[in-house]
């Protein structure tokens, strides 16, 4: 008799814990904890994995992305034409792309649907990179020089237009094709003159040619424009606009991290991507970061302003760069930015 009392108390305390469980589960489902499920998104780097993309693997191995909800997948982008097409065309739900090569895509008639919901750098790194020893020291040097970019970077497309402002012939460059991942190494091999790059690329380019690296940053002769923007297609935008808004913080807050702790993001970032030098990483953080704090000191992280905008298109306009006109509104959803 008291074995069964025994083996009915047991049971009796296995169900009730069981319905505890239960609903333990239910109120993490509810809160976003472990036991709820979490909405897959594809994310694009803006230009293979180097350390200026590492924040987003932050967001991600830090628990940024789990704790609004998501399961990241990262993949590597290729510039800002590929970048947006890949959106658009529903293969990745988010990437940043160059504001700049955006506002080409989408004035010239290249690419339509996507908008700008938060800036990752507040200038342009855009630049034209090469080593010392190949006679380039000046915009003017390019001229008879051969340079390799993916066709879609914002570099590449945006040339023309610097090197119409750097009083130089565009029409006297040639450009290869090349891919993000191996572009450095193409000018290592002395197969091309220069290479499109972003000016914290330069550790980067030191480490894999063992030569010190020659910067024609666009921002000299280009002012007033946006580095890079986190995009997303204009279907998500409309119809997940929460979605959105909890995405883009926890992405900024990974880039926050990163800014803060630019080794440990290295190392995050070397862990998940082949091929990474973590030293170079790091020190491409620590240059990224004065080009992502805004000039006004105690603005938040990520925010755009209509006017700055508005004078890049001005800028793009008054160089003959767009076919057709421009408004800050058909690029950016300021409803999903974050405030300034």
């Amino acid at each position: 008799m008291r074995r069964l009392t025994r083996t009915i108390a047991a049971a009796t305390m296995a169900t009730a814990l069981a319905l505890v469980s239960a609903c333990g589960s239910d109120d993490a489902d509810d809160k976003g904890g472990v036991g709820s499920s979490l909405e897959q998104v594809t994310y694009l780097t803006s230009f293979g994995n180097f350390g200026r993309d590492s924040y987003a693997w932050v967001a991600k191995e830090k628990g940024f992305f789990k704790d609004a909800g998501f399961d990241v997948e990262i993949k590597p982008g290729q510039g800002t034409g590929a970048v947006i097409q890949t959106i658009v065309g529903g293969q990745a739900h988010f990437g940043p792309i160059d504001l700049t090569g955006g506002l080409l895509q989408l004035g010239n008639g290249d690419a339509k649907d996507f908008v700008a919901v938060a800036a990752i750098q507040q200038r342009t790194m855009a630049a034209i990179a090469t080593v010392e020893g190949t006679g380039i020291n000046t915009p003017k040097d390019l001229e008879g020089k051969k340079l390799a970019d993916t066709p879609g970077s914002v570099v590449r497309n945006l040339f023309p237009t610097y090197a119409r402002m750097a009083g130089i012939d565009h029409n006297k460059v040639t450009w290869v094709n090349g891919e993000a991942q191996t572009l450095m190494g193409t000018l290592a091999s002395g197969s091309v003159d220069g290479i499109g790059q972003f000016v914290v690329g330069q550790p980067t380019i030191e480490a894999v040619t063992k030569k010190k690296a020659v910067l024609l940053p666009y921002s000299n002769v280009m002012t007033d424009l946006y580095g890079n923007v986190l995009i997303t297609s204009k279907q998500i935008a409309s119809e997940k606009p929460e979605m959105v808004k909890r995405f883009t913080a926890a992405l900024l807050k990974g880039l926050e991290y990163a800014l803060a702790n630019p080794q440990e993001a290295a190392e995050i970032l070397a862990r998940n991507a082949e091929a990474v030098n973590p030293a170079a990483a790091a020190a491409e953080l620590q240059l990224m970061a004065g080009y992502v704090r805004s000039s006004n000191s105690g603005t938040e992280l990520g925010t755009l302003d209509s006017g700055r905008v508005a004078k890049s298109i001005a800028i793009l306009r008054g160089a003959g760069a767009l076919k057709s006109d421009l408004t800050p509104d058909q690029v950016i959803d300021f409803n999903l930015a974050p405030k300034a």
